[in-house]
Order: C-alpha cells, then structure tokens, then sequence
C-alpha cells in the first residue's frame, strides 16, 4: 500500500541511480554548488562495487598471482599447491563490504546529497516519484536536471527450461559462496572469459559453450587465441557450440545443458555470460515521451536527444559499458549541468573540452583481466579499416622484449599497434599477456593525444621492463 504524499520537494539536480556513475554526477553538481538528491532501488555503490569489478577482481587476483608464482625458479615450488578458496571467498566478501553501503550513504551524506532508498520513475518533464520499500511516495522536481544513472543488467536468452534451472548470471558467479565442483559457461566475452579463469583458479571443472568458438571477439583476434589457449592448458574444454536448452529438475542438483545436434553437458551451476540490457524498463520513460526498455540516445554532453533537462550518463546511453567511462561521462556530465544551469552556452561540439566525453568514440580503454591479461584501446585493424582509415598494424612478440624474459621465463604474449598513415599517430592499441594491464594507459595517452610517431620515438621506456614493447614496435614501424 502507498502511503500518503510527502510535501513535493525541489533540488537542481534529481539523479536516478546510486552507482559509480550516479555517485560522480552529483559529488560534480554540488562541488559546484547546485542542490542535488540521489534515488537507488538497492545498494549504494551499484553494480560494480557489488556484482562486477571490484568482487571480481578480488576473484581473479588470487589465481593470477599463482599463476605469476608458478612461472619463476625459486618460487614456483613454493605455491604447487591448491588456492584456499574458503580465504578467496572471504577476501571478496571484505571487498564488497559483505553487501552493506553503510560508507558510501555516509560519503554522500557528507557531500549534502539527499539520498532517497526505494523506486524512482520518471513522473513527467523534470520530475520524478519515488516509493520507498515502505510504500512512502517522494515527489521530486529538478530545476535544472534529471539524470538517468541505473546501468545494466544481465540478459537471459528465451530457452525452454531455463527460468527453472536458477542459471547464474554475472551477479552470481561474482557473489555465489560456493565453489562448484563443475561449471558450464555460455559465451565468450569478458564475463565469461573472466569468470572461467576464476572458478577453474578456485577449483572449478570448466566447460565453455561459445558460438563460433572464440573468445573475446571485440578484440584483435590474437587475443582470444591467447586466452583460450591458457584455459584450455589448465583444463578448460572450450566448444563451438549452440544451447538449445537446459533442465535442472526441481530447480535442484545437476543442471543439463542441451546442445544443438543433441549433444549436452552436465553441471553443478550453469552462468550465461550473453549480453547486457539497458535497467531503463520501469522509469516513466513513456512519460516524457521515451520507449521504456531502451537505450537513451544522448549527445556528447550526456544530455538525451530532443531534450534539454534529461541526461543519460553510463551503460543506459550504450557508448562504453564499462565503469570507468561511465565514470569519464559523469564528470562530463557534471560539468555541462553546471555550466547550463549558470546559464552559459557551451562551446561548439568540435571544441567541447570538460563538457564532451569525446573519448567514447575512438579512446575507450579496456582491461580484461584473465590469464593472460588483455588489454585494448582505441580501435582494433579491422575497425580502422571499417571506418575508412588507411591503416598499418604493427605486430610484436613479445618475448622480444627483455622485460617479458624477466618477467617469467616462457612468457607468452603479443602486442599490436594500429597506426594511421595518413596523419602518422596511433589510433589503435592491443597487447595480450601476463602483466600488460599497466601497459594500457601508456596507449591510452598516446591515442587520446594523437601523439606523432616522431614524438613516440623521444618517449623513452625504461630498461628493462615491459614497457619496452613501446620501442620494438616503434621500431618495427620504420623498418
């Protein structure tokens, strides 16, 4: 039952979504002086403090450390043995804050944000209805801006069986308490590449089911082979395979993947890795004349097509559904709201600044954080050619470099640089093995500046670290 209404009450700016993306609008709305309010339906700190980055990598780390371990004379024979998974577990647990938000509802308590707990909904141009879980209803009007902040979720193909079986999705295989003894994963991308390589470090039984059999697609193709090949070493049986269906009777012990052909697979748990849907379904979206259900269309300042007080900042706008540049957009965001709502008009798009989150189109950042690592920005060879860039990609092994041999004896991986001739700069940058995360933002500052070749060549990397890759594509490029 919805209780009686509260006074109507009037902020500058009503964010929807106590996320990490919601979090950055608001703490960049107020540190420029506009009142603001936040509304979230669950925990404060959203997805990834929760159920994606940060329980993950507490998952992952342990396994890659291992496995960094298990390649070095002198140290590899002091860690043969098993993971405790009990203490990994526990590990993400203490990362996650057992699943409380009690340190980040006091952080934007001490920034002067309303926080309102329960379901937000679009009720109309610059406002919006809030029920709390105790059936309270808040009406909330923005002066200036509404912004939409409520990310993604996990999509679950049509398949007969499936709503029975209790498949996992990412939420699961980030939270479950259990490791079991035999896990199925269907699809190929960053979840579950990164989820594989997790539960199989902890002890899992790992069969993949991949449509078309590769792994990581958005990728340069390198880096898939590299991957998979590491689980396969492992143990990992990784199939080209279709899911027509699955059965787990009563919901309880092992669940049956059936295969196209008529083949199938046994589990104990079963995680669908297949894709990501806008959480815009139940906002009020046909209020404001909006598909409920869809992404929201926005221009570089965040701000929603054809209007000019809704913003959609992070996955709901579909142009990088990664933390970090939710996190670029909402301080782009911010910024923008500020500046509209002291009344100045922003530059032109071409020469936007603080107030355009160019960096979606050609910069996007991207680290997955398997065994090996891959890591990628800016666009792949075949992207560049997609759009029409003349283009030369650059490819180095990367045991040719002296830090990779210091790094572990037997290091495997490989690097590519994309390079548009026509203006001699960077614009694209691969690398795929042990330890090449910190190797990205190197990439990410030459592509974002259009940093020449011929200034590259004045970049110099320390010796000897894998840094070097730098100078041996570098040095490739010239011939």
């Amino acid at each position: 039952m919805t209780h009686t209404v509260e006074d109507e009450q009037v902020y500058d700016v009503v964010v929807l979504g106590a996320g990490p993306v919601g979090e950055n609008v608001v703490d960049r709305v107020r540190a420029a002086g506009l009142s603001a309010a936040i509304v979230e339906s669950e925990l404060i700190g959203g997805e990834c403090s929760y159920w994606a980055c940060m329980p993950s990598k507490a998952l992952l780390r342990p396994g890659i450390a291992r496995s960094d371990a298990r390649a070095l004379p002198g140290l590899r024979e002091a860690v043969g043995g098993p993971l405790d998974a009990a203490a990994v577990l526990a590990h993400r647990n203490e990362v996650v804050g057992d699943w409380k938000d009690d340190g980040q509802l006091d952080w934007l308590d001490s920034i002067g944000v309303r926080v309102l707990r329960g379901h937000g909904r679009l009720a109309g141009p610059r406002r919006v209805e809030v029920v709390s879980p105790e059936g309270e209803r808040h009406l909330l009007t923005a002066r200036h801006a509404v912004a939409v902040c409520t990310g993604s979720r996990a999509v679950l193909p049509e398949l007969p069986g499936l709503p029975g079986a209790r498949p996992w999705t990412s939420r699961e295989a980030t939270s479950s308490q259990q490791v079991p003894e035999r896990l199925v994963v269907v699809g190929g991308g960053v979840v579950g590449a990164e989820m594989a390589t997790a539960w199989q470090a902890l002890g899992s039984k790992v069969t993949m089911l991949v449509r078309g059999g590769g792994l990581l697609p958005r990728m340069e193709p390198f880096v898939g082979e590299h991957v998979a090949g590491a689980l396969r070493e492992r143990g990992a049986d990784i199939r080209d395979a279709t899911v027509t269906a699955v059965v787990r009777d009563g919901g309880t012990g092992p669940v049956t993947v059936v295969l196209e052909g008529g083949d199938h697979v046994e589990g104990d748990e079963v995680l669908f890795a297949t894709g990501r849907a806008p959480r815009t379904e139940d906002l009020g979206l046909e209020t404001v004349g909006l598909e409920p259900g869809s992404w929201l269309d926005v221009d570089d300042s965040l701000r929603v097509l054809g209007t000019d007080w809704l913003y959609a900042v992070g996955d709901v706008n579909h142009r990088a559904l990664l933390t970090h540049q939710g996190k670029y957009q909402a301080r782009v965001a911010g910024a923008a709201i500020a500046a509209r709502a002291r009344g100045e008009e922003l530059p032109d798009p071409g020469s936007w600044g603080a107030y355009a989150a160019t960096a979606d189109h050609a910069a996007v950042p991207q680290v997955v954080f398997t065994d090996p690592e891959a890591a990628a920005v800016g666009l792949s060879l075949a992207e560049a050619e997609r759009a029409g860039l003349r283009v030369r990609a650059v490819d180095l092994d990367l045991t040719q470099v002296a830090g990779a041999g210091l790094y572990a004896p037997g290091y495997r991986g490989h690097a590519r640089m994309v390079v548009d001739l026509d203006r001699e700069v960077v614009v694209g940058a691969t690398f795929v093995g042990p330890g090449i995360g910190e190797l990205l933002h190197s990439a990410t500052v030459a592509v974002v500046g259009e940093v020449p070749i011929a200034r590259l060549w004045h970049a110099v990397p320390s010796y000897p670290t894998l840094s070097e890759a730098w100078l041996r594509l570098l040095e490739a490029y010239r011939g």
